[in-house]
């Protein structure tokens, strides 16, 4: 499904990426874990569209992503959430996820400035299909409370709720648990495993290995820049270069 395939990315004179080639299949829950300033985020935002790989080349679905624009990767099936949660807080649960809906929303200018029936009618839909995207994620009973007097845990799944809204085949998450306590963390593993077995492939970038351990299929571990392993979860906890670049060398021995 997601291939990344010899990437590298420069910024000046820093190589933050060297030839990053891993991939991903469809249906998965795939982690990519490793230590701060290791690159993970800027393999999502090359993901999405943000940054342009200096070379290699990145494919979705059989489709080089490196030349599409960033609102059109979202066409093509791709979500993303953030480390920092951006959602509109002054606005209401159900609006915050019909705003994701803005792409599939059938219906002109003209008709919503003079609320005719095809305005009326896909907005209706909209909201029907934002109240189910809240029920999956637990919060429809709060569908017309504030954003922002949600629990740090329910932003988090409203974050999830409106990025399912965009209809996307992949949904790529930075760092969901960041923050979190224990027993949010486990609620939130809980709410990922439902959105995979709804047909969802996702891709999580994280920094907590026990919960990308216990949650995805396989895992890549970057470091400086560089893949230096990937495999089950098991393999990779195993992996002496992996125990090394988080533990130290000293440590691992």
């Amino acid at each position: 499904m997601l291939q990344l395939q010899a990437i590298s990315k420069n910024f000046g004179g820093l190589q933050v990426l060297q030839d990053v080639s891993f991939t991903m299949p469809q249906g998965s829950i795939f982690g990519l874990i490793g230590p701060n300033g290791a690159g993970k985020t800027t393999i999502v935002n090359l993901i999405t569209g943000l940054l342009r790989p200096s070379s290699g080349e990145i494919r979705f679905n059989d489709q080089d992503l490196s030349v599409v624009e960033p609102h059109k990767i979202t066409q093509l099936g791709i979500a993303r959430t953030f480390q920092n949660i951006r959602i509109f807080k002054e606005m209401s649960l159900l609006e915050n996820v019909v705003v994701g809906m803005h792409e599939h929303l059938n219906y002109s200018v003209g008709s919503m400035l003079f609320n005719l029936t095809a305005y009326r009618n896909a907005e209706a839909k909209a909201r029907e299909r934002a109240h189910e995207l809240l029920t999956w994620v637990r919060l429809d009973h709060k569908a017309h409370m504030l954003a922002d007097n949600l629990s740090y845990g329910e932003q988090r799944k409203l974050e999830f709720a409106r990025a399912l809204a965009t209809q996307p085949k992949l949904l790529l998450l930075d760092e969901p648990v960041a923050g979190m306590n224990p027993a949010e963390k486990t609620e939130l593993m809980a709410e990922i495993n439902n959105i995979r077995q709804r047909g969802f492939s996702i891709f999580m970038i994280e920094h907590d290995m026990r919960f990308v351990m216990e949650l995805c299929d396989r895992v890549a571990v970057l470091n400086f820049g560089k893949i230096i392993a990937e495999g089950t979860p098991d393999e990779v906890r195993a992996n002496p270069d992996v125990i090394e670049a988080y533990l130290g060398k000293e440590d691992a021995t």
